[in-house]
């Protein structure tokens, strides 16, 4: 067997174990993107999540216990329980631009019907909504009885 015969054996074989290594770079390196996209995800979902924190700390116990605040107290908190809103029609906005996970968004989603159901935070949300256009987002989510995914609104057309 000459030269020739053995690369007419050899070659087909060398070019399958190429297109074998080819496909498995291909696939290892989407898994490396995939891992790293949902590495950076989690880090700004628990950045956010600290943001929240901070953010609650500032709160009175009393309104995230769900008891009514006085007229001195609810004027005293409302720039913290404002910032609470705004954070949270921005986790709306995060979700709708899908730079959440889903499962840290139904954690987050809620979070913040649950908020908006106390009285203190129920008060705070419909002053700014009787005093400003702002928050469409958290609006929508509202107006939809927090039972949508922002992130399948573009699906669906707003009431």
């Amino acid at each position: 067997m000459d030269l020739i015969d053995v690369l007419r054996i050899w070659a087909p074989i060398i070019q399958a174990g190429a297109v074998v290594v080819a496909v498995g770079t291909v696939f290892l390196t989407y898994r490396q993107v995939k891992l790293r996209k949902e590495q950076a995800t989690t880090q700004f979902e628990d950045e956010l999540s600290r943001e929240y924190r901070e953010l609650a700390r500032e709160l009175p116990v009393k309104a995230l216990l769900g008891d009514e605040l006085s007229d001195e107290e609810f004027k005293e908190q409302f720039p913290d329980l404002y910032y609470y809103v705004d954070l949270s029609n921005e986790q709306v906005f995060l979700r709708f631009e899908e730079r959440v996970s889903k499962e840290t968004w139904e954690n987050w989603q809620d979070g913040i019907e649950s908020n908006l159901k106390r009285p203190a935070f129920r008060m705070a949300w419909n002053e700014i909504k009787n005093r400003s256009d702002t928050f469409q987002e958290l609006r929508r989510l509202e107006q939809n009885d927090f039972q949508t995914d922002p992130a399948e609104w573009d699906q669906i057309e707003p009431e």
